[in-house]
């Protein structure tokens, strides 16, 4: 497993009770696509610096994967296009640039943004997986708590 992916499961798995961390997953056709949001302080200042990501409280990072099952493993990362609106309370959408890393053998989307202390975040994802053709769409919230 890669330093970031390792990096990533294990700051989601540290602050579940202290940040109420999301870690979501969607299976469909054939994917899981693997979905959690976490405040970007979390991250190792080597992790930050390697993938030029701010640390803070006051961002939060939204992470995103495609694992494409194969039986008697635990499959295979795929490209896709990632597509992630945020909903704020309003109603009012924005959308998330998300980038792609690729390491070793790894692939995922990373997207970041300002939160504040106690806010609610919704998410509206949009996963289209290489060679795949089919759009799957989910939503996860996050609340975020910064202090």
């Amino acid at each position: 497993m890669s330093r970031i992916i390792s990096t990533l499961a294990l700051a989601a798995a540290l602050t579940v009770p202290a940040l109420a961390t999301a870690q979501n997953s969607t299976s469909v056709d054939g994917y899981t696509i693997h979905h959690n949001a976490f405040t970007s302080d979390i991250l190792t200042p080597e992790v930050a610096k390697t993938y030029g990501l701010q640390r803070s409280k006051q961002r939060g990072l939204l992470n995103v994967s495609v694992i494409k099952e194969k039986a008697g493993t635990t499959g295979e990362p795929v490209a896709a296009q990632v597509e992630v609106h945020t909903v704020a309370l309003t109603g009012q959408r924005a959308r998330l640039p998300m980038r792609e890393i690729k390491e070793q053998d790894a692939i995922y989307y990373i997207g970041e943004l300002s939160i504040r202390d106690q806010e609610t975040v919704d998410f509206d994802i949009q996963v289209v997986p290489e060679g795949g053709g089919k759009t799957y769409g989910m939503r996860m919230s996050q609340q975020f708590f910064t202090k």
